[in-house]
């Protein structure tokens, strides 16, 4: 299956932050935010998304804030975050320092008195009793009829407001295997007569290859159920892990995995990465930035964040200070923006297994670009390990371990390395 649109340049070799205004500040609104940037920036962060910015809907709301994702206009601002003039703000600051910024989009679903139920309720789909209606039992959404071509160029018209009015630089797709694939495709042709943009899918391109025609980017849902999996029974079955992962990389070309261990979902319903993986939670974040593909990093991550954050209700990340591991992820997103074997990263780049004597519990393998060769070797146990074997090839040479900063000289086909439990290292020549 081949992709249909260009992967655009800059996303190549990316990573995504994913912002939660709502919990962001004690304030919650954009002028509040604006203050991270530089921060964000300085840790390597090179696209902000932000979870539905529009107005939230008050028929069936949930908690005291209702749901994001349950909005009432596709084109105004949510005024508990500010103005457009405040959005803009943002987007100005965030391109000024490098970085782009994408909206998240919700075109399965409304909320219930979205201004389209008076405006255009044919717009929406109807049940046998001819009320407006949620196919997934979401009791403060309603389902949009993408039969109507009239409701797909309103709202492709909406989705190009964004694009004309604050030059976002993309989206993020919810739930985006609930929409048509074709209507998908036709929102790319249309708007990207407008500007070239990234399209993130919340989706499993394993379970919905068809979208990966179109989308650049999507979840890696199931190597979250399998790493969970994985903790859950011991940490006893690695292999069930590469499997997985090269299960990816029958992606189509420029297409990219998304790797993550938290975001606003698992993060309020299912726990922290520290509830579901404890300390396994690091190692995780080390593959999601050296395997093929890109990082997601949700808001606090990088403090580290040990709690839940309210779905429908006001509470707030805890900032305190420079986050505890702004270091470890600035260390592992400068790798990925300047080392060589990360330069042409797609599904496609040079990245080996390596057979190791531990390779029940040690996970490694090797990227390589021309002369440039980067080891990665994640010890996914609990167990302090000494004298690891492990088989590099014919890649002897001067390497320096990206967190320690130790250096040594790889002689031979064969290195021997220490590792305490559920820990990481990264060499590089």
């Amino acid at each position: 299956m081949e992709k249909e649109f260009e992967l655009i340049s800059w996303a190549r070799n990316t990573n995504v932050y994913e912002v939660n205004t709502r919990q962001y500040t004690p304030e919650g609104t954009f002028q509040a935010f604006f203050a991270h940037l530089p921060r964000l920036a300085e840790m390597g962060i090179e696209v902000l998304w932000f979870m539905p910015i529009t107005p939230i809907s008050m028929v069936n709301r949930k908690g005291s804030l209702g749901s994001y994702y349950a909005c009432s206009s596709y084109t105004s601002i949510n005024p508990e975050f500010g103005s457009v003039k405040d959005f803009k703000s943002i987007i100005d600051k965030a391109h000024a320092l490098g970085m782009k910024v994408i909206i998240d989009w919700v075109a399965n679903h409304t909320g219930c008195d979205h201004e389209w139920t008076k405006s255009h309720p044919a717009f929406y789909k109807r049940n046998h009793e001819g009320s407006f209606y949620d196919a997934h039992g979401w009791d403060d959404v309603i389902d949009l009829n993408y039969e109507n071509h009239e409701m797909r160029q309103a709202m492709i018209a909406c989705m190009k407001y964004w694009i004309v009015e604050c030059g976002i630089d993309g989206f993020r797709c919810d739930m985006a295997m609930l929409t048509p694939v074709d209507f998908w495709h036709q929102a790319r042709q249309q708007l990207e007569l407008e500007k070239q943009l990234f399209w993130l899918a919340e989706l499993d391109p394993l379970e919905n290859p068809s979208y990966m025609r179109v989308f650049d980017a999507a979840y890696t849902w199931k190597w979250m159920h399998a790493t969970k999996q994985f903790k859950d029974e011991g940490a006893r079955h690695i292999h069930i892990l590469r499997e997985t992962l090269l299960q990816y990389g029958s992606m189509p070309q420029n297409t990219l995995p998304a790797w993550f261990t938290s975001n606003h979902d698992e993060n309020s319903w299912n726990g922290t990465e520290y509830e579901k993986y404890g300390e396994m939670a690091s190692a995780l974040a080390v593959l999601s930035c050296t395997w093929n593909g890109m990082p997601l990093i949700y808001s606090g991550q990088e403090l580290p964040n040990h709690k839940r954050l309210p779905f429908f209700d006001k509470d707030c990340i805890e900032w305190e200070g420079l986050p505890g591991l702004h270091s470890f992820y600035k260390k592992l997103l400068e790798l990925r923006k300047q080392h060589a074997c990360f330069q042409s990263n797609t599904a496609k780049t040079n990245i080996f297994f390596l057979r190791n004597s531990v390779d029940h519990h040690v996970l490694c393998f090797k990227r390589t670009s021309g002369d440039a060769v980067l080891l990665a070797c994640i010890n996914f146990s609990p167990y302090d390990l000494h004298q690891v074997e492990i088989e590099i090839g014919e890649e002897a040479g001067v390497y320096i371990d990206l967190f320690s900063e130790e250096q040594k000289t790889f002689s031979s086909k064969y290195i021997y390395l220490d590792f305490k439990g559920w820990s990481s290292q990264i060499w590089t020549k």
